[in-house]
């Protein structure tokens, strides 16, 4: 389990969680008021959870294009240029 510090006590003691954070790799969670509002982690840790992160919405982006090519794919691309078109005219304003 993370150690958890509230933020004045934080505050007074700053050093000693930056520096148990940076040499020992242990995150800290800071609460306000009882409730965790921030985690302090190392920046490579930090880094890898963006990577991670990034990847999980890659997938699932790629996942929605899977399931939209197989919803529309018989519906024929003539079709589909056309409903893009009017879509794109009724976003802008232009009317039909």
């Amino acid at each position: 389990m993370n150690p958890i510090i509230g933020v004045t006590d934080f505050q007074r003691q700053f050093k000693r969680v930056f520096d148990t954070v940076v040499n020992e790799r242990v995150p800290y969670i800071l609460t306000r008021g009882s409730r965790p509002e921030v985690v302090m982690l190392p920046y490579d840790q930090f880094l890898n959870f963006e990577k991670v992160n990034e990847a999980g919405v890659l997938k699932r982006f790629d996942e929605l294009l899977a399931r939209m090519d197989a919803a529309q794919a018989n519906i024929p691309d003539a079709e589909l240029e056309a409903d893009l078109k009017d879509a794109t005219r009724a976003v802008r304003g232009t009317g039909a």
